[in-house]
């Protein structure tokens, strides 16, 4: 089975071998009405040989009008898919309402809108947060800076964020250098949270983590630490260094998501006693 696949319910099984008995149907009346006789092939010279019309080749009419109804497919699901984006839906529920993996529906339907619903836990409130982080959770989605060089990695972050249900948004930097770039860039969005990578070219997560905490300007942002490594010296230094947290990036998919949910939680947590007067 193709990995994006996903198992087929017994319900939804049913529910296709109908849609198959009502495709079938409907490309017969499409063969019979409107289709236009079926392009032959082509003589060794190059040259058109006339190919079987549709009265000659019911099978081939009906091919035809399948071709032309996997396109109309196609296009209503891509129609569909952006109005669930637009109503709160993300990835994960696309590929799952269409059967296969959320990278499938990524690779599907690319570049979608998503549109974040509400937050999945209470917010806090006057009395137990500070002013600033009420407005933030309230106001205007919390901004995240993905600083991490592998895509598919990159991808499961954001699916996982995406997922918790809070209103987002997410900048990524493929190294440190990038990720300096952007910080200091007075165009773009201080972030309010950095999850970082230790393993990356040019200047890796140690060596950003150093300079960040190093800085005036930056060293108020927390920072989790989100990586392969599992290593008591590298868990060590970052916290030497100031990391606000460690996560090791577990290998089974389902862990991998509820360490990033962690990640959100934390957050909501650490960024009300940071900012707390």
């Amino acid at each position: 089975m193709d990995r994006e696949q996903l198992p087929v319910p017994a319900e939804d099984e049913r529910m296709t071998e109908l849609a198959e008995r009502a495709v079938h149907q409907l490309a017969d009346e499409l063969a019979r009405h409107g289709l236009h006789p079926v392009p032959g092939a082509e003589h060794d010279d190059g040259t058109a040989q006339p190919g079987p019309s549709a009265d000659d080749s019911p099978a081939l009419a009906r091919l035809h009008a399948l071709a032309c109804l996997d396109r109309a497919v196609g296009r209503c699901a891509r129609q569909l898919a952006e109005e669930a984006a637009e109503n709160g839906a993300n990835y994960p529920q696309l590929g799952q309402a269409w059967g296969i993996s959320r990278q499938g529906a990524r690779r599907r339907w690319p570049g979608l809108v998503f549109t974040s619903r509400p937050a999945s836990r209470p917010l806090p409130t006057p009395d137990h947060g500070s002013s600033t982080m009420n407005a933030l959770t309230s106001e205007r989605p919390y901004s995240v800076l993905l600083v991490e060089d592998d895509p598919a990695d990159a991808m499961l972050i954001e699916d996982a964020l995406v997922e918790r249900g809070m209103a987002r948004s997410l900048n990524q930097a493929v190294d440190g250098v990038a990720a300096l770039e952007y910080l200091r860039d007075p165009a773009n969005e201080r972030p309010d949270l950095i999850v970082l990578d230790l393993n990356m070219p040019r200047m890796n997560g140690r060596e950003l983590l150093a300079v960040l905490k190093d800085d005036a300007d930056l060293c108020s942002i927390p920072v989790v630490v989100l990586t392969t490594s599992a290593a008591p010296d590298d868990i060590n230094d970052a916290y030497r260094q100031h990391a606000n947290a460690y996560v090791t990036k577990p290998v089974n998919l389902d862990d991998f998501v509820r360490a990033v949910h962690s990640i959100d939680a934390f957050f909501l947590d650490t960024a009300a006693k940071i900012t707390r007067p």
